[in-house]
């Protein structure tokens, strides 16, 4: 079983929901999935003055954890507030938090990482933090409160692997009580079995189902 935040986890797969060809293309995913949790992006579903009332209530009917998260999101503030919103509308104090300082990579902004996950911690989130595998950086994330570690193998998107597994590995040795859970960078089967293999607790997938051919 898999503790995060106190809660048991069967399922070793988190599931994004985004980018897939259709709402029923995604529930068939999920129950295939077997996953227990999904991560949801409050401001991409709300984006353009969009209602995602409509795909929220999809997403809680479909009776898994939902794992809120703060994509798309650039500044200490800005994460804050969406957290805030997030909590609100699927109550729950589970945040992934994400805190983008390059456009074009996707890249974490460390810094402003470590800020937010203090507030948030300060307030009673529960925080995922999507982090770079820097070792200081989860240290400090740990010190403000986080007690879960999400870093990348590769840059969101770029299905491209574990692009540093002696950093991986490093990570693994350095917080062994720590639950890590891969996300980003996965792109095939074999990515997923690699990191695993490493001690790894979880990997998140998104793209990699959400564009395949038949995502289910």
């Amino acid at each position: 079983m898999l503790d995060l935040y106190g809660d048991q986890i069967r399922s070793r797969l988190l599931l994004g929901t985004a980018r897939y060809p259709s709402p029923a293309v995604l529930t068939d995913a999920v129950k295939r999935s077997g996953t227990e949790i999904v991560t949801v992006s409050l401001r991409r579903e709300t984006a353009g003055g969009r209602n995602g009332g409509a795909f929220f209530d999809m997403i809680r009917a479909l009776g898994v954890r939902v794992l809120p998260n703060t994509a798309g999101c650039h500044g200490v503030s800005e994460a804050v507030l969406t957290a805030k919103m997030a909590r609100e509308v699927f109550q729950t104090n589970w945040i992934k938090l994400e805190v983008i300082g390059n456009h074009d990579t996707l890249q974490p902004d460390v810094f402003a990482l470590v800020e937010a996950a203090r507030i948030l911690c300060s307030e009673g989130f529960e925080v995922f933090p999507y982090t770079t595998d820097d070792l200081v950086v989860a240290e400090r994330l740990l010190e403000v409160g986080c007690k879960v570690l999400m870093p990348w193998c590769a840059p969101i998107g770029t299905a491209a692997g574990p692009l540093n597994l002696s950093a991986l590995r490093s990570m693994r040795a350095h917080f062994p009580d720590v639950p890590l859970i891969v996300d980003a960078g996965i792109g095939r089967p074999s990515h997923a079995t690699t990191v695993m293999e490493l001690g790894f607790d979880a990997v998140l997938l998104s793209t990699a189902v959400a564009g395949a051919g038949d995502p289910a």
